[in-house]
C-alpha cells in the first residue's frame, strides 16, 4: 500500500485543478505558529487545517485531548477546500509527518482513499527550493459524502475488553516514546505509565528526517507481531499513533485499529488501570 507522494511528484502536480494540497503544520507549544507560518508562506494552492480547531472537536471530559471533531463540520471544511469524492489530496506538515498523518487518517476513515503525505514535508520542499506563495487560495464548494470505515476506529470499551481479557490476538501498541510509555517521565498528560499490556513501539522510529522508511525496515520493526493479528495502536492524545498506523499497513497488516482518544481519554476514566 502506498500512502505517501514524493516532493518531486507533488512539483509536477502543484497546478492539477484535481490535487488538493492541505498544510498541518502545528506546534503543541504554540497552537498559532502552524498558521502564522501559512500566512507567510506555503505550497501553492495549499489550504490550512488547525489540528485543534479543525482536525479535533473542543476537549470535555471524555475524549482525550484531541478528540474526533463531528464528522458533518470536518466534512463542511473539506467541501470548502473543493475535495470531491474524487480529489487526490496531499497533506503535509513541518516535516514530522504526524500532523499530516492525522488529516490523512481522518480522510481514510471518511472513506477517502485517494490522500497522501507528503515525503520530508514542508521542510524537505524548501530545502529543495521548490515554490512557495503568502496566496490564500479559495475554491468552489466541493461535494464529499462520507463512508465511515468503522474498522478503523477503536473505542475505548474495545481496549478495556482488551485489557480484561487479553486476547492472544489483539495487540496494543503505545506510540510514544519509551520514557512515556515506563511512565518515567509525563510532560502532558495527568498520569504517567501505559495501558496495561500495551507494548512499546515509538513511532518516530518508523522515520528518518520526515521520510518514512522502507515496507522491508517497518516489517523488520514489527518482527515480533503477527501480521495476522489485530493491532491497535495509540499515543498521548491520537495524533502521533497515526505515523505507526502507517507503517504497520506498509508492513502488511491488514487489521489496525487507532484508538484516537488515546492515552488522555483512558485516564480520564478513574476506573482504568495504568501500568
Amino acid at each position: 500500500m502506498n500512502f505517501i507522494k514524493d516532493k518531486e511528484w507533488m512539483l509536477k502536480n502543484i497546478n492539477n485543478s484535481d490535487v488538493r494540497i492541505i498544510d498541518c503544520r502545528f506546534s503543541l507549544a504554540e497552537p498559532e505558529k502552524g498558521s502564522q507560518e501559512y500566512q507567510k508562506n506555503h505550497l501553492p494552492g495549499a489550504v490550512y487545517f488547525h489540528l485543534e480547531k479543525d482536525l479535533s472537536s473542543p476537549v470535555s471530559h471524555h475524549g482525550g485531548r484531541h478528540p474526533m471533531p463531528k464528522i458533518s463540520g470536518f466534512v463542511g471544511k473539506l467541501e470548502k477546500a473543493g475535495i470531491n469524492q474524487d480529489t487526490i489530496v496531499v497533506a503535509y506538515d513541518q516535516g514530522e509527518g504526524a500532523y499530516a498523518a492525522r488529516f490523512w487518517w481522518m480522510l481514510q476513515y471518511l472513506g477517502h482513499e485517494n490522500v497522501y503525505v507528503l515525503e520530508g514535508g514542508f521542510k524537505g520542499w524548501l530545502e529543495a527550493n521548490y515554490p512557495l506563495t503568502a496566496e490564500v487560495p479559495s475554491f468552489a464548494k466541493g461535494s464529499f459524502i462520507p463512508s465511515i470505515k468503522s474498522e478503523w476506529l477503536a473505542s475505548v470499551e474495545e481496549v478495556k475488553a482488551v485489557v480484561q481479557n487479553r486476547p492472544d490476538n489483539i495487540i496494543l501498541i503505545d506510540s510514544r516514546e519509551e520514557k512515556r510509555y515506563l511512565g518515567i517521565e509525563e510532560p502532558i498528560d495527568k498520569k504517567a505509565g501505559h495501558i496495561p499490556g500495551a507494548i512499546n513501539k515509538p513511532w518516530f522510529e518508523g522515520l528518518k528526517s520526515g521520510f518514512y522508511k522502507s515496507a522491508v525496515e517497518q516489517k523488520q520493526r514489527f518482527f515480533d507481531i503477527d501480521p495476522n493479528n489485530e493491532v491497535i495502536v495509540y499515543c498521548g492524545s491520537g495524533v502521533t499513533a497515526v505515523p505507526n498506523f502507517i507503517t504497520l499497513k506498509q508492513a502488511g497488516f491488514p487489521r489496525v485499529k487507532l484508538y484516537l482518544g488515546s492515552f488522555s481519554d483512558w485516564i480520564s476514566y478513574e476506573e482504568n488501570e495504568i501500568e
